[in-house]
């Protein structure tokens, strides 16, 4: 079944409205505090501060800004982010006790998402309570907290293994005491999308509800997406869908999938890519590359008959454009790669080949792919000046290089020929590859404002003598390109791509690289 617009209405089609989709769905970003659950994430106030603005200012409805409980550290954290003003509903996470809610209301939080037991585990066991008591605890707390003028959801923890009578009769008497809304939460990924629909089917009727969900079956998107089906209506999520064991689901994993398949706006998609950027940056958890909607592979194709298709018609290979999520397109060469891809990729180079030249080109990117190595921009170019003939005369060029690190702050010194003048500058960082790089930019400050877009290791062999290969991409206008280069030494690796990148960034430029 699909509406008007062609989007399938199937999945919301039972008791939502005559559209078949619910009228409206919020989102709850808990990255600063679910997320932050993953293990070696901790983020500095400063930190988390940041984070919270960049998400008010992609529209995310409530910002789940920590667990005011866990000490005054998280304490001075919450009460930074509610400090900024932001549109978005902030609050914090409270176990089922007064003092965590008076210690959230001290961080000036506008509300409390308030944690109370659901399950028979964690009733009996975890907390030692009775049924009943649990129930009229849970009143209490939310009658005190709403007499504060906090905005309060309840969530049953471990709802998913809970016994729905029960689960229905705790977070009814929550709505009735006066919570905002309630809370079906899967606690350990445990649910199927059956038993997800049957519960928050109940706790809708009785009610605003919302949905966690995690990722331990893999299922994490499945389950919210049954959630709205049930009628609920504000999902819970991280960015990269970062968390405890297998993490959260990944809010812009819901926003694009409610936008593309159903036509609902949450968020504002265009800043998701900046947002993950940003995340696994500061958590120190990377992208995976076939990671939806903001992995490296995402809207990448290599396959010869894939880029063929796309390059005729973008939406052929593509379930929705780049930029739509603010990416870009990108082709990608190695042994799948066709003649169509290869050219396109020359093209955007500025370099016309014959045809001839053309079949050698992909003869080599292709014997390339073969050996397991993926051609960066800078191969490809390289084999098209072989092939040509041509030779390039290098404008940038790393002459020397001095990094220094122990108890002092890291340092590093770095000497460059650009356009035959020789340039030097030096910089510190919070380590010796930081501090290289800080400085390598300095020097390289007056070319046409480049961009390092991208850095990350990309493979290190074992043994003593072991070999690091570090890839850089960077950016100058709207040209950017990808350079690898292996060393012993991680820093001199670092720096040979980054001025390598620069080098072909500028080639074939008839304007002097003018220092300022």
């Amino acid at each position: 079944m699909t509406d008007g617009a062609g989007n399938s209405a199937g999945l919301f089609g039972s008791g939502l409205g005559s559209s078949g989709r619910p009228e409206d769905v919020q989102l709850l970003d808990t990255t600063l505090r679910d997320g932050e659950q993953a293990p070696g994430v901790s983020l500095t106030p400063e930190e988390k501060a940041r984070i919270a603005r960049a998400l008010d200012d992609a529209g995310v409805d409530v910002i789940e800004a920590g667990s005011a409980v866990t000490g005054p550290g998280e304490r001075e954290t919450i009460s930074r982010v509610t400090d900024l003003d932001l549109d978005a509903t902030v609050t914090s996470f409270a176990r089922g006790v007064e003092n965590d809610i008076d210690l959230a209301m001290d961080c000036g939080v506008d509300g409390i998402n308030l944690v109370v037991p659901a399950s028979d585990k964690h009733i009996e066991d975890k907390i030692g309570t009775t049924h009943a008591e649990n129930v009229a605890q849970t009143v209490e707390l939310v009658e005190y907290a709403r007499d504060h003028g906090l905005w309060v959801e309840v969530i049953g923890e471990d709802g998913s293994r809970a016994d729905l009578d029960y689960l229905e009769e705790l977070l009814g008497a929550a709505l009735e005491a006066g919570a905002d809304r309630v809370c079906y939460a899967d606690t350990v990924g445990h649910a199927t999308p059956d038993r997800t629909i049957e519960a928050v089917s109940r706790l809708a009727a009785l009610g605003p509800t919302s949905t966690h969900t995690h990722d331990d079956l893999g299922l994490a998107v499945t389950n919210v997406m049954a959630s709205l089906a049930a009628g609920a209506d504000l999902v819970h999520g991280t960015i990269n869908g970062v968390g405890e064991r297998a993490g959260n689901v990944a809010l812009e994993e819901v926003a694009i999938a409610l936008d593309h398949g159903y036509g609902i706006e949450t968020m504002d998609l265009t800043k998701v890519y900046d947002l993950a950027q940003l995340i696994a940056s500061k958590t120190g958890i990377p992208l995976a590359p076939n990671k939806a909607v903001v992995g490296e592979n995402a809207f990448t194709h290599e396959s010869g008959i894939h880029t063929d298709g796309t390059l005729k018609d973008e939406s052929m290979y593509e379930p929705y454009p780049p930029e739509k999520v603010g990416r870009e397109r990108r082709l990608a060469l190695g042994k799948h790669a066709g003649r169509a891809g290869v050219e396109a990729t020359l093209n955007e180079h500025g370099i016309d080949v014959e045809e001839d030249e053309l079949r050698e080109i992909v003869a080599r990117v292709k014997e390339i792919g073969e050996r397991g190595k993926r051609v960066t921009d800078a191969d490809l170019l390289t084999i098209a000046e072989d092939v040509q003939g041509r030779e390039r005369e290098r404008r940038v060029e790393l002459l020397d290089l001095t990094a220094v690190s122990g108890s002092d702050v890291p340092t590093a010194s770095i000497r460059l020929d650009v356009d035959g003048e020789v340039r030097e500058e030096a910089a510190t960082g919070t380590g010796p590859v930081d501090a290289a790089m800080q400085a390598a930019e300095a020097a390289l400050s007056h070319t046409a404002d480049a961009q390092l877009e991208s850095y990350h290791v990309d493979a290190i062999t074992g043994g003593h003598d072991a070999v690091v290969t570090v890839e850089v991409e960077m950016s100058r206008g709207d040209d950017h390109v990808t350079v690898t280069a292996s060393e012993a030494d991680i820093t001199r690796a670092s720096i040979e791509a980054m001025v390598d990148a620069m080098d072909r960034l500028v080639a074939g430029e008839d304007t002097v690289i003018a220092d300022d």
